[in-house]
């Protein structure tokens, strides 16, 4: 007679193949994680009360406490504040850094904020969120434990070019801190002519609003690129809640950082979309055919990918890419990231602490000393070395910027075929990824 696989028949095939990889699964552990995803709704949400946290269920199960006062502390730089009676927010940890129990090696610092803006009408909201962000950038612009460095806010009216790169109606418009400063940046039309574009303008189509910044906020001194989304609504007289980008976004992948925001957050769920996450899945499966496709980052794919498992009741193939996050060879992903950070915190203008820099290269080489394999060692070492000097050297941008580049380029394609060979060498997964590139 046929029976039916459990999941934990699924678990003991994964655990087989694992091995066979090279990757170690906690079969105890895992079993844990499965039979708590079992009992849990994909949009139930908890509240840790000791750590006054809360999110969705299945987020919940991937964060750890261990470090949450270092988040709220960057949280503080990042966030949009509160104004009584006009606007209230609610702070949320997303991307790896709500994953920290099983992401070991996290790239950047991601933030999620809701932002609800209480106006008499649309307009007034609009121009409320170019006031409440700009104002924000202004004063973060730069210090000793942090620098600004983007903001994405508002969208192209027209086609044109900016500084001779193309860009389309509708794409997202991208300001430095200076253009920030003088609330005006130029572009050409498709005639070429010179075009002036306003702050205050945009903000009547803000479309993706996303601000960035580099961080090495005390006691840990790490540096990081921290970044916080933006999810802005207008809530109007009677109550009405209206996405100023059009969409309200679901919540499955954020950790909210202040139980306070409870209020707030119940409010807004009720207008999330009933199939929201079936639109979310279909995204999420967008961009890993994405970073599978020609331009692959096969790291990128994977983070997509477990969330997609975990949220669609693959869980045996969750189990799998949890455990990859964990191997040592995932530190590439956060060198990578690290590189361009260190070069972003040392640019002309900056008043970041210079000690913090070294320290973090300096600390960067222990971590691979300590955590890659001796023959990967030597070559990466060597080229956080030469970074290192290079930093030193008050005249050599130029090179630094070649370096940058080159030390992406070498530690990207170590992580790609790292990702690649452990994806596709698990025949469930290689078979999802061939469907979604046939689809």
């Amino acid at each position: 007679m046929n029976t039916i696989p459990t999941p934990k028949d699924d678990l003991e095939q994964i655990i087989v193949s694992a091995r066979r990889l090279g990757v170690e699964i906690d079969q105890e552990e895992a079993l844990q994680w499965l039979a708590a995803m079992a009992v849990t709704q994909s949009d139930e949400v908890t509240l840790d009360t000791r750590h006054g946290v809360y999110g969705q269920k299945i987020s919940m199960l991937d964060f750890s406490p261990e470090e949450l006062n270092y988040f709220r502390e960057i949280g503080k730089i990042v966030e949009i504040p509160d104004r009584p009676g006009q606007v209230e927010t609610a702070l949320a940890l997303s991307g790896s850094a709500a994953q920290s129990k099983i992401q070991s090696f996290p790239g950047d610092c991601d933030f999620f904020e809701r932002v609800n803006l209480k106006t008499a009408t649309r307009a007034e909201a609009s121009q409320l969120m170019s006031e409440v962000i700009r104002e924000k950038i202004l004063s973060t612009a730069r210090g000793k434990t942090f620098r600004f460095m983007e903001a994405k806010f508002g969208s192209y009216p027209f086609s044109g070019k900016r500084d001779g790169i193309e860009f389309k109606k509708g794409g997202s418009v991208s300001w430095n801190l200076d253009e920030v400063e003088k609330g005006k940046l130029w572009v050409e039309d498709e005639t070429g002519k010179a075009q002036a574009l306003t702050w205050s303008e945009v903000a009547n189509d803000p479309g993706w609003t996303k601000l960035d910044w580099v961080v090495a906020h005390p006691p840990k001194r790490n540096l990081a690129n921290a970044s916080n989304n933006l999810d802005v609504t207008w809530e109007s007289p009677d109550g009405e809640i209206v996405p100023l980008d059009g969409q309200l976004d679901p919540y499955f992948q954020e950790v909210y950082l202040d139980a306070e925001s409870i209020p707030l957050f119940s409010k807004l769920a009720k207008h999330v979309a009933a199939d929201a996450l079936d639109g979310y899945l279909a995204q999420l499966e967008k961009e890993v055919k994405k970073y599978t496709g020609d331009h692959p980052n096969y790291g990128k794919a994977a983070k997509r990918m477990y969330n997609v498992f975990r949220l669609s009741g693959r869980y045996a193939e969750a189990v799998y890419l949890r455990e990859l996050f964990d191997e040592p060879a995932t530190l590439l992903y956060q060198i990578a990231s690290t590189f361009r950070t260190v070069d972003e915190a040392s640019q002309d203008g900056s008043e970041m602490d210079q000690s913090i820099i070294f320290e973090q290269l300096d600390q960067l080489i222990q971590k691979v000393l300590q955590t890659l394999p001796a023959e990967e060692q030597t070559d990466m070492v060597q080229r956080l070395l030469r970074f290192h000097a290079l930093l030193a050297i008050t005249d050599s941008n130029t090179h630094r910027l070649e370096e940058v580049g080159s030390a992406q380029a070498e530690v990207m394609e170590a992580v790609n075929t790292y990702f690649y060979d452990r994806l596709t060498g698990l025949p469930s997964i290689k078979t999802y990824i061939e469907d979604l590139r046939t689809d």
